[in-house]
């Protein structure tokens, strides 16, 4: 990964440029030489004179298209006399440059330059080899679409448009990274999204100053109104019927040239909870599947540290019968509960990591014979007991259950912190460390917007869309937390 630099320094404050960074070249004139001295060392820049009629022709190869270079400039220029050169220029699709960096900058966004005596031209023949638009494999589904983003904006920008037909969805081009100068667009629908929403997120871009960002999940990082927090505060996905679902909702949607993440904002707690099969099937499946995934979330924060608490100071709580069961599995175990739960949870990450980085046969076959392996050798060595590897396994898949990659390895995170506490305090530290954790989701915010909206602030019509997926006829109204105040105006005036 290339490392890069993030400065303070804001925009029309005065900046001391680094010695070794190049010259904008705004104020110089374009010309064939300096041209070739600024792309110097380049092996990949193509030029190709044509004498006869006192034409040159600078550009990327692998940025465009045969195709189109072919048809648009070289022909052309092949097929005319010298004298009717400045005539074919004067075409609308030929744009005249008047200083050095809208050229180079020209030249390395794909478009070819075409220099004539003393004049400049580009022609936009860009068009670089992408892979074919694929299902997401992050972002399975069992029915519904199956297209998903890829690497190239101009790509996505066409899946999205594809499904919205409308005048009003609007599009903002933007710049960011000093060195890489990646495209970002924000996209959304006038009259619906909330402006203001829209002006924050521009301006929070146009503030970073960095040197490269690889990926719209490193550029969120950047726009977070609280970085440090473990989670997520913007909805990222690969999926195209998403995205547009979020545009549709009111919300900004975020495409960066090179990544098939893009991002949408404001975002809620809940909406990583909420699944797109839950709109693809019946509203009562749909519903008790987002109701198993509230389930899975206790369960995966909870089950080990109550394990730790109930073995540790709370032995009154365990059923009789199933008193003898625990204590006779844990009596061969050398460690305090905590140590053994802490034990296995790391275990299972590593598992849980390693899988993840290798290859996709083996990584399943270490998934799955190591997890059996290892637990079941860990329990006859008496370095655990059979009652923590179910509550472990427990934990590990109701996190599979949780949609969103990112909010599980969020929650997965704290589901440490809760353990250590039930370790320390029982179940108290339990009490502490979810009510810790209610606070600080309470204080979160997405482009200023509340993270546990609708519940707090509450808003009780949202929740058909939030613990429940009410049906269709009952989810006409736009989520509060996204809604244009002129819809608000005028739903208020009928």
């Amino acid at each position: 990964m290339t490392l890069f630099r993030r400065t303070n320094r804001l925009p029309g404050k005065d900046a001391r440029r680094d010695d070794n960074r190049p010259n904008d070249d705004a104020d110089v004139p374009p010309s064939l030489q300096h041209t070739l001295d600024n792309f110097k060392d380049c092996m990949d820049l193509v030029h190709h004179a044509f004498p006869e009629i006192n034409v040159n022709l600078v550009y990327f190869g692998h940025l465009v298209g045969a195709e189109e270079l072919s048809r648009d400039v070289t022909i052309p220029l092949t097929n005319i006399r010298e004298n009717e050169v400045q005539a074919l220029l004067t075409r609308n699709q030929y744009k005249l440059t008047t200083n050095s960096k809208s050229l180079i900058k020209g030249i390395l966004n794909g478009e070819a330059a075409i220099f004539h005596n003393d004049n400049v031209y580009l022609m936009d023949v860009y068009k670089p080899e992408a892979r074919s638009i694929q299902q997401s494999e992050t972002e399975t589904v069992i029915t519904g679409p199956h297209d998903s983003f890829i690497e190239t904006a101009s790509a996505n920008l066409s899946l999205i448009r594809r499904r919205v037909k409308s005048s009003h969805l609007k599009v903002i081009k933007l710049e960011v990274g000093e060195v890489t100068k990646s495209i970002v667009y924000l996209l959304y629908i006038e009259g619906i999204a909330n402006m203001e929403y829209v002006r924050e997120l521009t301006d929070r871009i146009n503030l970073i100053e960095i040197d490269a960002v690889h990926d719209g999940n490193m550029l969120i990082q950047y726009i977070d109104d609280f970085p440090n927090s473990v989670f997520p505060l913007f909805s990222t996905t690969e999926r195209t019927d998403t995205a547009v679902s979020k545009l549709v909702a009111g919300r900004i949607v975020g495409i960066l040239d090179g990544s098939p993440s893009v991002f949408s904002a404001p975002s809620s707690f809940f909406e990583f909870m909420a699944s797109p099969d839950d709109y693809y099937q019946r509203w009562a499946t749909g519903t008790s599947l987002r109701v198993l995934r509230f389930i899975a979330l206790f369960i995966t924060l909870t089950f080990t540290a109550l394990y730790v608490s109930v073995t540790t100071f709370h032995y009154e709580m365990i059923p009789e019968a199933l008193l003898l069961t625990i204590t006779e599995s844990r009596s061969k175990v050398p460690f305090p509960p905590i140590y053994e739960a802490l034990l296995m949870e790391v275990t299972i990450e590593l598992l849980r990591e390693a899988g993840a980085r290798l290859p996709t046969k083996i990584g399943q076959t270490i998934g799955i014979v190591g997890g059996i392996v290892i637990g079941q050798a860990a329990v006859q060595a008496g370095f655990t007991s059979n009652i923590l590897i179910i509550a472990v396994a427990s934990s590990a898949i109701a996190s599979f259950v949780i949609p969103s990659y990112v909010m599980s390895a969020s929650i997965r995170l704290v589901r440490f912190g809760l353990i250590i506490m039930a370790g320390i305090l029982g179940d108290l530290g339990i009490a502490l460390g979810i009510a810790y954790l209610v606070v600080h989701l309470s204080g979160l915010t997405s482009l200023n917007s509340s993270y546990l909206t609708p519940v707090s602030p509450n808003n009780f019509k949202d929740w058909r869309d939030v613990f429940i997926r009410a049906p269709f006829w009952a989810l006409r109204r736009r989520p509060s937390q996204s809604r244009s105040p002129n819809l608000v105006r005028n739903r208020m005036k009928k």
